[in-house]
């Protein structure tokens, strides 16, 4: 909810089904682990993200995400796409020179009518 911006305390909790008190709990905890900054505004609490933990774990779960060498699947796949974009060519050149031969029939052909 707090990626889209701050909102204050009563806003967060009427949009759960369990009591005020135990939302209050649960920002309590994120407020405490760094996820979430607070900010008194008269009597209400307003909450927004403090993005830099994510950058910190971002950081420490991209060896997880994409890995420094390729998988066996990714040289397999790499490889198929190589030889179909091959193939591809092959047959582009093919039908051109079948396109040529069958040109220079047609034109034998009037020349001997």
């Amino acid at each position: 909810m707090l990626r889209g911006g701050s909102l204050f305390a009563g806003e967060i909790a009427g949009r759960f089904q369990i009591s005020r008190p135990a939302v209050s709990r649960h920002l309590r905890v994120l407020r405490e682990s760094g996820l979430v900054r607070d900010e008194l505004v008269g009597r209400r609490r307003l909450y927004e993200l403090d993005p830099d933990p994510f950058g910190e774990l971002a950081a420490w779960l991209e060896p997880f995400v994409r890995p420094t060498r390729p998988s066996g699947w990714e040289h397999h796949l790499d490889a198929l796409e190589t030889e179909v974009h091959r193939t591809r060519r092959e047959r582009r050149t093919r039908g051109a020179a079948d396109q040529a031969d069958k040109a220079a029939a047609d034109q034998t052909k009037e020349n001997t009518a």
